[in-house]
């Protein structure tokens, strides 16, 4: 099931810079603000956002990180800034606030929902320093949510990483984000990590988390776009199946709009 990329790197990335670009000034602000996490899908997206000339602030968000995402996130810092002129780089280090949060709200003994809701308060916490930042600065905070996470699983922190102006890379499936990677130079190490959201302070895979890999659900997202169903399929491609659609229909809350009572206008 490892599906390779068809796109053409060369003019999906000049398309995106440009849309990148014109966004910005139409909006009339500065840039970008970007949170990077040692992963492959900030790597691209800073990269993307550094091309437009605009400015670019990277930022480090550590709440008790694991050191080996601490070090890649550092290393494509350190190579972007090198290669763009206009990118800078701050650190704000979440963990005090985090610890200081977990004091004040109430206790649980349901320990694995407690786990989960403190990995989304991550996110949420690193979600509203970034709008700090480009509140500050003038700039648009960049997504940097990929076709599969956004729109097929719904694998991200709602208004945590989902809370974004605009998203360069949300209709590219991951094989084309690791074939665009692979175009622009991201470091080596971040190409062949293991996807992870780093929301749990150790290494755990998105893999871990979801029960198939990307590949895999690349290829279920585009078996259900096909209008099959579980009958279809047997042994692993039913399990994979299973777990993409599952997780498509209890993740639709995320990805479409926040539901509105009506009130009839004869009320009004």
């Amino acid at each position: 099931m490892q599906k390779n990329s068809t796109i053409n790197c060369e003019k999906v990335n000049e398309h995106i810079v440009n849309w990148l670009k014109t966004y910005a000034e139409n909006a009339k602000v500065n840039g970008f603000v970007i949170g990077i996490s040692g992963g492959i899908d900030s790597a691209v997206t800073s990269t993307l956002c550094a091309q437009t000339g605009l400015k670019v602030l990277c930022v480090e968000m550590p709440i008790h990180q694991a050191q080996s995402h601490v070090t890649r996130a550092q290393e494509h810092i350190t190579q972007l800034k090198k290669r763009f002129a206009n990118v800078t780089d701050t650190r704000v280090d979440l963990t005090p606030v985090f610890e200081s949060f977990k004091t004040e709200v109430p206790p649980s003994d349901n320990e694995e929902k407690v786990n989960l809701a403190l990995a989304n308060t991550r996110a949420r916490f690193r979600m509203t320093t970034l709008y700090y930042l480009a509140g500050i600065h003038g700039l648009l905070v960049a997504g940097t949510g990929n076709k599969v996470e956004d729109f097929g699983v719904g694998f991200f922190t709602k208004y945590g990483d989902g809370g974004v102006d605009l998203s360069p890379i949300a209709d590219l499936m991951k094989s084309d984000v690791r074939a665009l990677a692979h175009y622009l130079n991201i470091p080596e190490s971040i190409q062949k990590a293991a996807p992870t959201d780093g929301l749990f302070g150790d290494d755990r895979s998105d893999e871990d988390q979801l029960g198939a890999s990307y590949p895999e659900l690349e290829w279920a997202m585009s078996m259900l776009e096909k209008g099959n169903s579980t009958n279809d399929f047997t042994g692993r491609e039913k399990v994979i199946f299973d777990i993409y659609k599952r997780l498509n229909t209890i993740n639709q809350h995320k990805m479409n709009p926040i539901p509105v009572c009506l009130i009839p206008e004869k009320y009004k």
